[in-house]
């Protein structure tokens, strides 16, 4: 009787496991990339028209270049990083902050905030009761926090509050997935120039109420006009600050921040 053949030896799944970890790894490393680079664009500590370098974010975050030009290419498509030049004279530097940029990040952030309002309107009175409170109880704050003049970034923070509390926890996942991407953008403009938009607060403060009685009369329409109406004034006030204190990033030479070479 012949032998019978040997059976191959069966595989191990070390190795799809290691693959897969080493997957998994990459990934994360692309996320806090991009989440620590956002953040400080945001913040203004990278500023508007600094030059970035992969070579020394990679030194700083102690990560290969590899998640870091991942992570600038995902902000470079969301508008946070640009690049300037051409050929082997490009270079990647932070987005400036200019009129127009402004103002069409805050139209559609205003247009995403619309349906945003729509949606809380159309919410059982009971939510929405709870939804207005909130709103209005802010409001009161930035009035209490506006006559202080005292800490413009509280104010800023009461209303990015505001603004978040009638969006999150009420909209679905595509529609806050836009919004996330978008309103980080805003907040650049709204952080850099807060301390001059306080003297426009009181007209902002008068738009929020209009958005509040809208959603706790339950009107889907008035209350995704008065949203998109505040942003859009917003976007006017932005402008004609510009106008008077400059563009951040356009004509200054490349800042040495604090990922610039």
């Amino acid at each position: 009787m012949p032998p019978s053949p040997s059976r191959p030896a069966k595989k191990t799944a070390a190795p799809k496991r290691a693959a897969k970890a080493a997957g998994a790894e990459r990934l994360d490393n692309v996320s806090r990339a991009y989440h620590d680079l956002r953040s400080v664009i945001v913040w203004g500590q990278l500023p508007p028209g600094a030059r970035i370098s992969e070579r020394v974010i990679g030194e700083r975050l102690g990560l290969s270049r590899t998640p870091v030009r991942s992570a600038l290419h995902r902000l470079e498509q969301e508008g946070f990083v640009a690049s300037a030049g051409k050929g082997r004279e490009r270079r990647l530097i932070v987005a400036p902050l200019t009129r127009d940029d402004g103002q069409e990040v805050y139209y559609i952030v205003g247009h995403l905030e619309g349906l945003a309002a729509r949606m809380a309107a159309s919410l059982p009175v009971a939510r929405r009761k709870t939804i207005v409170a909130r709103l209005r109880e802010l409001n009161r704050k930035l009035v209490l926090e506006a006559r202080k003049r005292e800490d413009a970034a509280r104010v800023f923070e009461l209303d990015l509050e505001f603004h978040r509390s009638y969006v999150e926890g009420i909209v679905g996942p595509r529609l806050l997935t836009l919004h996330r991407a978008i309103k980080p953008q805003s907040e650049r403009y709204s952080r850099l120039y807060v301390t001059v938009l306080l003297d426009e607060l009181s007209a902002s403060v008068k738009e929020h109420e209009m958005i509040a009685s809208a959603i706790a009369k339950g009107d889907p329409d008035a209350a995704q006009r008065a949203a998109e109406r505040n942003w859009h004034n917003a976007a006017l006030r932005l402008a004609r600050i510009i106008a008077q204190h400059g563009e951040r990033g356009s004509w200054t030479s490349w800042d040495q921040g604090r990922f610039a070479p």
